[in-house]
């Protein structure tokens, strides 16, 4: 638990390893367009991890089969900028300001928690960070900005 200099795109490779066999069974393309200017940052490395998880698997969910999963990642005035996006029937927007609340899910019984996103939400502000969502059919964006500086929290 303590903040680590790490890679973004090696954790965000092993996340997209992790669940490779999911999205290898919906034959999903994914696109990683990856800044080539992003430092090492010092991050709270396995809680971050679950970030990642918790946004592919929940896109992996919304995608149907041979969807696409696009992964940016940007530096912009000292912020570490990750944007996950995906072109499923998008998140409709009566529901749009819930998804964040614990327990709160869409998903069928026994599929999902509701817990995922709350948890998210909260690594994220951990973080000195934010999350941003735009959701419309065909376009789904989760935007995470990051400090490239953090302080350590204890």
């Amino acid at each position: 638990n303590e903040l680590q200099p790490t890679n973004i795109h090696t954790d965000i490779e092993n996340t997209l390893t992790l669940l490779g066999y999911k999205l290898r069974e919906k034959n999903i393309i994914i696109k990683k367009i990856f800044a080539e200017n992003l430092p090492e940052i010092p991050l709270y490395v396995g809680e971050l991890n679950q970030v990642w998880t918790n946004i592919i698997d929940n896109a992996n969910y919304a995608l149907e089969k041979d969807g696409e999963l696009t992964i940016e990642t940007s530096l912009e005035n000292k912020n570490m900028i990750v944007k996950i996006i995906d072109n499923g029937a998008g998140i409709p927007p009566d529901i749009l300001s819930r998804i964040f609340d614990p327990f709160f899910t869409t998903k069928k019984v026994g599929q999902g928690t509701g817990i995922g996103l709350d948890l998210v939400n909260r690594i994220i502000k951990h973080h000195n960070g934010t999350i941003k969502v735009n959701s419309k059919p065909g376009r789904t964006e989760f935007a995470v900005c990051i400090p490239v500086t953090q302080t350590s929290k204890i």
